[in-house]
């Protein structure tokens, strides 16, 4: 171990002490190793009057060797230690320590490393941070926590005009996920996605009035839900939990006719099950050929393939009256032969045909789902060994940015449309590339 004091500086102390910048501080030696700096240190000021009874009359009454944890510097841990002096007062009685410039005396750390956690921990496994600055785990999970609590106080989320409600299904259970749609943002992550989870967050939205549409899946508690609370709001089901459904028509058509094939056929229509599903107009001149012998040798695969396509055409009607027209026409098309596969379409569209439908009068969806099957992703990767507030508030608080924040005159608090979608995922993804692969559980 190296030691030098200030009578001997070399040019690479001097920086060292320039990184330091200890203000409040006079620092007596350095003491270095290959992990550890360690700063010999005591607080420049002295106290001249008791915080108790504010008195002048002061004596020494011992001290207490502490040490006080700082940001690391050159990639190791930093630690000043200080002989504390304690005073008592001749007035008053009391003893107190002398107080440490810039301290949290509640953590032993410096209030310039608990802003460095607090950064950090939103994104970092606390284990790996906690290696980093050399505090235990425990404490740095505890700053992550006092943080978090500070910015749901002061972090307000804008009431969105135009609602989604999804869910991801990470740490074993599906959660609900509300999101601003006209911006891409999400603006809260819920523990789960029943009934009385979503209505006591929209019971306490500020402004609920002004929801004027909610976009949905065909989760039945959702639509309860907006209708107790949200009556105003219009409900859309996102168009694509609709068209999949012919998918799912055609695929149950494909598999009741490979069943009925030799293996070689079998298996060359497996491989060509994605063929199946694509658009007529996405076809190459190759596949359309394949396509075409299936559906001429097997007149139901052809019928199926058929009716998914001039289902997918509804939606290209211009109004709902329209789009009333293409449905009606479209369900006197099936056939016997394909019908039983066709049913769950058919009962869904006399159960949310409604809301179905609004899609021509507030052509909103939740067109994010492509991200949200990234965000999933990669919500199940940040949440491997950690608690659902932990993960909520990484996604809410830590990797997202808030371009669009605005701070209130006179107020702490913040106006946020939310986290961009897009760039969460980038963002979380880039962050786990280089995050240490060691998972401290919760």
């Amino acid at each position: 171990m190296s030691v030098f004091t200030q009578e001997t500086l070399t040019d690479r102390q001097r920086n060292l002490l320039n990184l330091l910048n200890l203000q409040g501080w006079s620092i007596a030696k350095i003491d270095e190793d290959e992990d550890d700096y360690a700063i010999t240190a005591s607080p420049s000021s002295i106290p001249h009057s008791c915080p108790i009874c504010q008195h002048t009359h002061l004596f020494k009454h011992g001290s207490d060797a502490q040490g006080i944890h700082d940001t690391p510097i050159h990639g190791k841990r930093v630690v000043i230690k200080v002989d504390r002096q304690r005073y008592r007062c001749t007035n008053c009685g009391k003893a107190f320590f002398q107080s440490l410039p810039d301290v949290d005396e509640k953590r032993f750390c410096t209030k310039r490393l608990i802003a460095y956690i607090q950064r950090r921990s939103m994104s970092r496994t606390f284990l790996s941070l906690a290696e980093e600055v050399g505090l235990h785990e425990r404490t740095v999970r505890r700053i992550f926590h006092d943080y978090v609590e500070a910015l749901e106080q002061s972090t307000h989320f804008a009431t969105p005009r135009v609602m989604g409600l999804d869910e991801l299904h990470v740490i074993h259970q599906a959660r609900g996920i509300i999101t601003n749609i006209e911006a891409g943002t999400i603006v809260e992550f819920l523990h789960d996605r029943k009934k009385q989870t979503i209505m006591r967050y929209l019971s306490h939205l500020e402004k609920k009035d002004q929801v004027e549409i909610a976009c949905i899946d065909m989760w039945q508690p959702y639509r309860e839900a907006i209708r107790e609370v949200l009556p105003q709001a219009r409900i859309v089901v996102d168009k694509f939990h609709a068209v999949k459904l012919a998918n799912e028509a055609l695929e149950q058509v494909r598999k009741e006719v490979r069943a009925g094939l030799s293996d070689k056929q079998r298996r060359a229509l497996m491989h060509d099950r994605f063929l199946l599903l694509k658009r007529r107009s996405d076809l190459k001149d190759k596949e359309k050929l394949i396509l075409e012998t299936w559906t001429e040798n097997f007149p139901a695969l052809g019928k199926a393939y058929a009716m998914k396509e001039s289902f997918f055409e509804i939606w290209n009607a211009k109004t709902v009256d329209e789009a009333n027209d293409l449905y009606y026409a479209w369900i006197c098309q099936i056939t016997p032969e394909i019908a039983d596969a066709f049913v769950p379409i058919t009962l869904t569209m006399e159960e949310w045909g409604d809301e179905i439908f609004a899609y021509f009068d507030h052509r909103y969806t939740n067109a994010y789902t492509e991200s949200l099957n990234g965000l999933a992703r990669v919500a199940a990767r940040l949440g491997r060994g950690y608690s659902f507030d932990v993960l909520r508030a990484r996604l809410l608080y830590g990797i997202g940015q808030h371009p669009n924040r605005k701070k209130k005159e006179k107020s702490v608090e913040s106006l946020l449309a939310g986290v961009n979608i897009s760039t969460l995922v980038e963002s979380a993804q880039a962050e786990l590339e280089t995050e240490e692969p060691t998972l401290k559980a919760e």
